[in-house]
C-alpha cells in the first residue's frame, strides 16, 4: 500500500481535529510522527512535523476536501471593519519579521520563526486570530 503525506502540522491538536473528520467521513488516514513531535516539539522543523498520510489513490480526494476545510474555516471569520470574508496568514510585514529573516540566514542553524497574522484582504485589517463572526471586536483586534 503506498502512502502519500498530503498535509503536514505543527499542532498535536490541528492534527488530530482534521484525522478524527477525515476519518468520519470513511477516508483511512494516518498521523506519521505524531509521538515524535508531541513529545520532544524542538524536533518538529527537523522532522517536518507531524504528517497526514493517505493511501495514494486518494490524495486528491483529500486535498478537495482540505481545502474545503480550510475555506470553511476563513469564511467563518467576518472582519470587523468592513465585514469581509477574506482572511489570509500571512507574514507579519514589518521590523521584527525583517531582523528575523537576517539572522536565520546569518546563523542557518537556528531558525528564528517569522511571526504570522491573519490580513483581511479587502481592508488590510490585521489580528493574531481569525476574530469570531458572532464577535464584538474594536479595530484593535482585542473585545
Amino acid at each position: 500500500m503506498d502512502l502519500v503525506t498530503v498535509k503536514t502540522f505543527d499542532s498535536y491538536f490541528l492534527a488530530n481535529i482534521i484525522l478524527g473528520r477525515l476519518q468520519s467521513e470513511g477516508i483511512e488516514c494516518y498521523l506519521k510522527d505524531e509521538v515524535t513531535v508531541t513529545i520532544d516539539p524542538i524536533l518538529t522543523n527537523a522532522i517536518g512535523g507531524i504528517k497526514l498520510v493517505v493511501k495514494k489513490e486518494n490524495a486528491a480526494w483529500v486535498r478537495t476536501i482540505l481545502r474545503g476545510y480550510e475555506e470553511e474555516y476563513i469564511n467563518a471569520a467576518t472582519c470587523p471593519q468592513c465585514g469581509a470574508h477574506q482572511f489570509n496568514y500571512i507574514a507579519k510585514p514589518g521590523v521584527t519579521n525583517f531582523f528575523t529573516a537576517i539572522l536565520t540566514t546569518l546563523f542557518g542553524s537556528y531558525a528564528v520563526a517569522p511571526e504570522y497574522v491573519y490580513q483581511c484582504g479587502n481592508c488590510g485589517y490585521e489580528t493574531e486570530r481569525l476574530p469570531d463572526y458572532n464577535s464584538n471586536e474594536t479595530e484593535a483586534g482585542k473585545v
